[in-house]
C-alpha cells in the first residue's frame, strides 16, 4: 500500500438539538474542520437547530508515522449575517488513534464540547471519520489553508505537539511492516512494548515467540501439590475434586507462591508459562533431478523422516524430478532413542514402494537455534544408495534443534503427536495446534413499514399478504395484512444475526395467502448487507422504497400496461452498538460492541500455559487397550487456540502457550479437554472430557497461578472425575488507571440500555451467532467441530434441570443466611436471652438515636473493617467447579436423566407423565408463594382504597393523629420509644399478636375475586 495516497476522510453527517445563537431562536450552522495544518468548511445550514450535510472532505497524511500523535477537531459556528461574524456552538476533538479503515467505520454522534468556561453548547454532531487509500479521491485543496494563516478567533491550542512520553497504541492501519517497526520509540516502556509484542503475534497467528536461553537448566524435584479449596468450609467438597497449588520448574524458572525464582539472575525468557521442551526440526523443501525409478520414464517421489521408531511421510507427487513439498517434521528430544536422522527419498509404487536415495545426519552435530535469531537456511545434499555411495538427485534440507517457542512448531509434523499406524499427510493434518479467529458478528434490523402497487396473481379478491425475511439459515415472517387498496402496513422489526465477512444476502419476499397451507409470491427484493448502512448508537436510519421482482416471467405487453411497479418500504441497518452474544452472559469473554471505533484500549495481556494432563480415562479402544487422543482448546474473546493431538496417550505433556490481550477484567477464560474423532472412521464426534473456567477479575496482576484442575463432568450416572489438566496462568495490567476506570462502565455497551431486547430475543439471537460462529470455524483446518463450540459457549445452560434449580435455590439461601442471621441475633436481643448483651445495645441505640450523624459513619467504618480482616484470608488461587454448590453429589438418577434428555423428549410417554406431574408439584409451591406475596402486597394497597370502609377510616383518622404528633414530638424521642418497645422485655409482651398485626390481618385482598 503506497503511503502518499493515505487520507483522512471525514463525512459531516448532522447535528442535532444546537444552541440558539442568532437571538430568534435558531442558528446559522456550518462546521469547520481542522487537521494536519488543513482547514476545511461546510456549507452554512440557515435557521436550522438540527441542519442535516451529508458532506465528505478528505485531508492528505503527511507523515503517517505520526498519525497517532495528530488531532482531528471540528468546530461548529452560527453565522451571523447581519455582522458578518460567527457565534460558536461547540466542538469535538478526536484523537488519531480512534481513526479506523473505512470498512470499520461508522457514523458516531459526539457530544458537543465546550471552548471556555463561560462557553454555553449543547448538543450533538454526526461525525464518520476514517482512513482510505483511494489514489482516485483528492484533498479538497480548494479550502485548504495552513494553521498559520487561520482566523485569529482559532485557539492555538490546535496546532499539534508531539509528545514523546505519550505511550504508542498500535491499530491495523495500512502500514508497511517497515513503517511499523519505525513506530516504535527507544523510550518505549515495557508494558507498551509487551503489548506490541502480542499485536505482531496476533497479525501472524504464531505463539509468543520468546527470547531464549540457550542452555537449558537442571530440573529439580518439585514439591508436593498443595490442597487448597475453592471455597468455604461450608461448601467444601471431596478432596479428590479439589484444586492443587503446584510448583513446577518453568522456562523462566521455579515457580513458588505465584512468582518466578531464577536460578540464572542475567538469563530471562518471555516463554515462561511452560516447561521448555527441545525438538529436532527436519524441513523437507524440495528435490532435484531425481533419478527415473519407473518403466514409464517417471518417478512418484515422497520423503521418509526417520529417527528410530518414530517416521514421518510427507505426501507424494506423481511423475516430478523436481518436487517441492516445504513441509516441517519435529521430534521430541526426550523420546528420541537413536542418535543419527535418517532422511529417505522413495519413490510410489502399487506394490512396494522403491528406494531413491537417503540422507543421514548425526544427531549430536545438529546446531541450536535459538529464536529471535532467523530461520536456518535450507541447504543441497547429494543423495546416497544403499551402499554409501553418491547418486543423481538432491535433498534441499533444514535440521536444527530448537524448542516449541520456534515459529515451525505450529505447522510441523510432530512425532508425540503421531499415529502408530497411519501418519499420512492427511491425518497429520487435523493433529496440529492451531490459532482461530472468530469472525466479527453484527446483528441486522430489519424495519418492515409497508408495501404498495401489490399485483396479486388473483384480482377477484383481495390479497392477505406478509412479508417474509430470510438471511441466511434464518427465516422470520410478518402478521398477514389484507390489502384493500392493494397496499399493507406492518411496521415490524426483525433481527438477524451476521458475520463478516458478508456471504449472504437479505432476501424478502411478500407472500399472498390464498389458502390455509397454500401461499403465492407476490414480488421478491435482495439486499446486499455490503450496501447496508453501519450505526453505533440510536440515531434514526433513514428508509428506503425497494422495488419488488416477480418471480416468474411475464408477459411483456403486460410490463408495459404496468406503469408502476411493486415496491416495498425498509428500514435496514447493521447494529454496531451492541455486543453480539455467542456465549453465555455469566461466561462472557468479550463485551465489545461490533463496531472497532467504540472498541477502547486495552487494559492487560493474559497469558495461558497449558503444562499437561494426568490421569485421563480412556475414551476409546485401540488394539483391545483403552487410550484417549487428546487436545485442548482455549477461548477468550475471537481467539480461539487448539493445543497439538497427543495419540495414544492418558497422560499428554502439552506445554503449549498462548496469549490474549484483555479489555475488561469482568470476563472468563475458558479451557476444555476433547478426545479427537477424526482418527477413526468418519463421522465420529469430538467426544468432550472437562471443561475449565477462569475469571479474570479473580486474579492478582503479575501472579502466575499453577494449579493442577480436576476435570469435573456431570454424566447421566453422576459426576465424574476424568483426569486433571495442570495449567499456568498469568494476567499482566498494562494500565492501572484505565483497569480501575472499567469497574464504573457498565458491563454491556450502551446499545443493550438504550433500546434492550426481550429475553426470547436474547435466546434467539445467541442460538443463531453459535451456529454461525461453528459453521465458521468448522471450515478451519484442522476444523473446530461444533459440538466443541456448543461445549465451550455453554449453549445448554438456559435448559430446564431439576438439580440447577435446586443448586440456585440454595445459592439464594446462602446469600440471604447473612440477613437471616442478623434477623436471628436481634430476636434473642428482644428475648433478653443475653442481659449484658441486650443492655449494650439498648446503649449504642439510644446513642445512634441521640447523635443520627454518626449512623451512616458507622456502618462504613464497620464495612471497612471488616474487610481489612478478610484481606488476611483472601483466597489465593482462582475459583473452580463446586461439586457441592452444584448439588451434583447427591443428585437422584431420574433427575439426572432429565437434564440429558434432549428438547423436544424422546422419553416414553409413562416417564413424561411422571416428570411432568412432578414439575406440577413443584410449580405449585412457587405459585402459592407467589400468591401470599400478591395478598400482602393487595393488604397495603387496600389501605387507602376503601375496599374495607371502617378499616380504611380507621387507618386514616390515625395517619391524621400521627402527623400531629410526629410534628409536635421530636423525631428522636419517637425513634428511641419505639425501639424501645420493640426491645422491652419478654416479661411485658403477650403471646397473641400485636394490633398493627391484627389489623393488617384483616384487610381485605383480591383472592376472593379469582377463579
Amino acid at each position: 500500500m503506497m503511503m502518499s495516497n493515505l487520507k483522512l476522510g471525514v463525512d459531516v453527517i448532522g447535528a442535532h438539538n444546537l444552541f440558539p445563537k442568532d437571538g430568534q431562536g435558531t442558528s446559522n450552522a456550518y462546521v469547520e474542520l481542522y487537521f494536519d495544518g488543513q482547514k476545511h468548511r461546510t456549507t452554512i445550514k440557515d435557521r436550522d437547530l438540527n441542519p442535516v450535510w451529508n458532506e465528505s472532505f478528505f485531508f492528505n497524511i503527511s507523515d503517517p508515522s505520526r498519525l497517532h500523535y495528530l488531532n482531528l477537531e471540528a468546530q461548529a459556528y452560527s453565522h451571523n449575517r447581519s455582522t458578518n461574524g460567527r457565534s460558536f456552538l461547540g466542538k469535538v476533538s478526536l484523537s488519531g488513534t480512534s481513526f479506523v479503515p473505512h470498512s470499520d467505520a461508522v457514523v458516531l454522534h459526539f457530544p458537543m464540547e465546550r471552548r471556555g468556561i463561560f462557553s454555553r453548547v449543547r448538543g450533538e454532531l454526526g461525525l464518520k471519520v476514517y482512513i482510505t487509500d483511494e489514489a482516485s479521491l483528492k484533498s479538497s485543496a480548494a479550502s485548504n489553508d495552513h494553521l498559520d494563516n487561520l482566523d485569529p478567533a482559532i485557539p492555538r491550542a490546535m496546532k499539534v505537539e508531539h509528545r514523546s512520553d505519550k505511550r504508542h497504541v498500535f491499530y491495523n492501519l495500512p502500514n508497511s511492516a517497515q513503517e511499523h517497526q519505525q513506530q516504535h520509540p527507544q523510550g518505549h516502556n515495557q508494558s507498551s512494548s509487551l503489548a506490541a509484542e502480542q499485536d505482531h503475534h496476533n497479525e501472524h497467528h504464531h505463539h509468543y515467540v520468546p527470547k531464549h536461553q540457550v542452555n537449558e537448566m537442571r530440573p529439580e524435584p518439585a514439591p508436593p501439590s498443595k490442597l487448597v479449596h475453592a471455597h468455604s468450609i461450608a461448601s467444601a467438597q471431596p478432596a479428590d475434586f479439589a484444586l492443587k497449588e503446584t510448583s513446577p520448574h518453568l522456562g523462566g524458572g521455579r515457580v513458588v507462591g505465584g512468582r518466578v525464582i531464577h536460578k540464572d539472575k542475567t538469563a530471562t525468557s518471555t516463554y515462561d508459562l511452560v516447561e521448555r521442551m527441545y525438538f529436532l526440526y527436519v524441513r523437507v523443501v524440495k528435490a532435484r533431478e531425481l533419478p527415473i525409478m519407473d518403466i514409464t520414464g517417471s518417478v512418484d517421489p515422497f520423503v521418509e523422516v526417520k529417527v528410530g521408531n518414530y517416521k514421518g511421510i510427507t505426501r507424494h507427487f506423481e511423475k516430478r524430478q523436481h518436487p517441492e513439498w516445504n513441509q516441517v517434521f519435529a521430534f521430541a528430544k526426550e523420546r528420541m532413542q537413536a542418535s543419527v536422522l535418517e532422511v529417505v527419498v522413495k519413490d510410489k509404487d502399487l506394490l512396494k514402494d522403491d528406494y531413491v536415495g537417503f540422507v543421514r545426519f548425526d544427531i549430536n552435530d545438529v546446531p541450536l537455534r535459538v529464536p529471535p535469531d532467523s530461520p536456518l537456511a535450507p541447504q543441497w545434499y547429494r543423495l546416497e544408495d544403499k551402499k554409501g555411495e553418491k547418486i543423481k538427485g538432491e535433498l534441499m534440507l533444514a535440521v536444527w534443534i530448537g524448542t516449541q517457542a520456534d515459529e515451525a512448531f505450529s505447522d510441523a509434523w510432530h512425532s508425540d503427536a503421531a499415529m502408530p499406524v497411519d501418519c499420512s499427510p492427511a491425518i497429520s493434518a487435523v493433529l496440529r495446534s492451531k490459532v482461530y479467529h472468530a469472525p466479527r458478528l453484527w446483528y441486522v434490523r430489519v424495519n418492515v413499514i409497508e408495501a404498495q402497487d401489490l399485483i396479486p396473481t388473483d384480482k377477484t379478491r383481495f390479497p392477505d399478504v406478509y412479508v417474509k425475511a430470510q438471511l441466511g439459515n434464518q427465516l422470520m415472517k410478518t402478521r398477514p395484512c389484507q390489502a384493500r387498496t392493494l397496499g399493507a402496513v406492518w411496521n415490524e422489526d426483525f433481527l438477524f444475526v451476521v458475520a463478516e465477512p458478508f456471504e449472504d444476502h437479505l432476501v424478502l419476499t411478500v407472500e399472498d395467502r390464498v389458502a390455509p397451507g397454500k401461499d403465492e409470491i407476490v414480488g421478491r427484493t435482495y439486499i446486499p448487507l455490503n450496501t447496508v448502512e453501519k450505526r453505533a448508537d440510536d440515531h434514526m436510519i433513514h428508509a428506503r422504497w425497494y422495488n419488488l421482482e416477480k418471480p416468474v416471467i411475464v408477459d411483456v405487453d403486460q410490463l408495459k400496461r404496468e406503469k408502476f411497479s411493486m415496491r416495498i418500504h425498509l428500514r435496514v441497518c447493521l447494529e454496531g452498538g451492541y455486543h453480539v452474544l455467542d456465549e453465555s452472559t455469566h461466561y462472557s469473554s468479550d463485551l465489545r460492541p461490533s463496531a472497532r471505533p467504540l472498541w477502547r484500549q486495552p487494559i492487560g495481556v493474559l497469558e495461558l500455559g497449558i503444562l499437561n494432563a494426568v490421569g485421563l480415562h480412556p475414551m476409546k479402544t485401540r488394539e483391545g487397550r483403552g487410550t484417549s487422543d487428546t487436545f485442548c482448546v482455549g477461548k477468550y474473546g475471537q481467539k480461539w487456540v487448539r493445543t497439538r493431538t497427543m495419540v495414544d496417550n492418558l497422560c499428554p505433556k502439552y506445554n503449549e502457550q498462548y496469549t490474549w490481550e484483555v479489555f475488561d477484567p469482568a470476563t472468563v477464560l475458558t479451557v476444555g479437554v476433547f478426545d479427537n474423532g477424526q482418527l477413526g472412521e468418519k463421522g465420529n464426534r469430538d467426544v468432550k472430557i472437562g471443561k475449565i473456567r477462569i475469571r479474570l477479575s479473580t486474579l492478582e496482576t503479575g501472579r502466575i497461578y499453577t494449579h493442577s484442575y480436576p476435570l469435573l463432568v456431570l454424566h447421566p450416572t453422576g459426576v465424574k472425575k476424568m483426569g486433571e489438566l495442570h495449567m499456568a496462568v498469568r494476567f499482566t495490567c498494562i494500565s492501572f488507571a484505565n483497569m480501575l476506570y472499567q469497574y464504573s462502565k457498565p458491563l454491556l455497551p450502551k446499545m443493550h440500555y438504550v433500546r434492550p431486547f426481550s429475553v426470547m430475543q436474547q435466546d434467539m439471537l445467541r442460538h443463531q451467532a453459535v451456529n454461525i460462529v461453528a459453521a465458521r470455524l468448522g471450515r478451519a483446518e484442522p476444523p473446530l467441530r461444533k459440538e466443541i463450540i456448543e461445549f465451550m459457549s455453554d449453549t445448554d445452560s438456559h435448559l430446564w434441570s431439576m438439580r440447577k434449580s435446586k443448586a440456585n435455590f440454595f445459592r439464594m439461601m446462602t446469600v440471604f443466611s447473612g440477613v437471616i442471621a442478623v434477623g436471628k441475633w436481634f430476636s434473642d436481643i428482644c428475648s433478653w436471652r443475653n442481659p449484658i448483651t441486650t443492655v449494650l445495645v439498648h446503649v449504642l441505640f439510644l446513642m445512634l438515636v441521640c447523635l443520627p450523624e454518626l449512623i451512616l459513619p458507622t456502618m462504613f467504618l464497620y464495612m471497612f473493617l471488616i474487610g481489612l480482616w478478610n484481606y488476611r484470608f483472601r483466597p489465593r488461587y482462582p475459583p473452580h467447579m463446586n461439586t457441592k454448590i452444584s448439588q451434583a453429589e447427591a443428585v437422584h438418577p431420574d433427575e439426572l436423566d432429565e437434564e440429558f434428555d434432549t428438547f423436544p423428549t424422546t422419553r416414553n410417554p409413562d416417564m413424561v407423565r411422571l416428570r411432568y406431574d412432578r414439575l406440577r408439584s413443584v410449580a405449585g409451591r412457587i405459585q402459592t408463594v407467589i400468591g401470599d406475596l400478591a395478598t400482602q402486597g393487595e393488604r397495603f394497597q387496600a389501605l387507602l382504597s376503601w375496599r374495607d370502609p371502617r378499616a380504611t377510616a380507621i387507618f386514616v383518622i390515625f395517619c391524621f393523629l400521627a402527623a400531629i404528633v410526629f410534628f409536635i414530638t421530636p423525631i428522636q424521642i419517637v425513634v428511641a420509644l419505639a425501639g424501645f418497645f420493640t426491645m422491652r422485655h419478654p416479661r411485658f409482651r403477650h403471646r397473641l399478636p400485636s394490633v398493627p398485626v391484627n389489623f393488617f390481618r384483616r384487610l381485605p385482598a383480591r383472592t376472593d375475586s379469582m377463579l
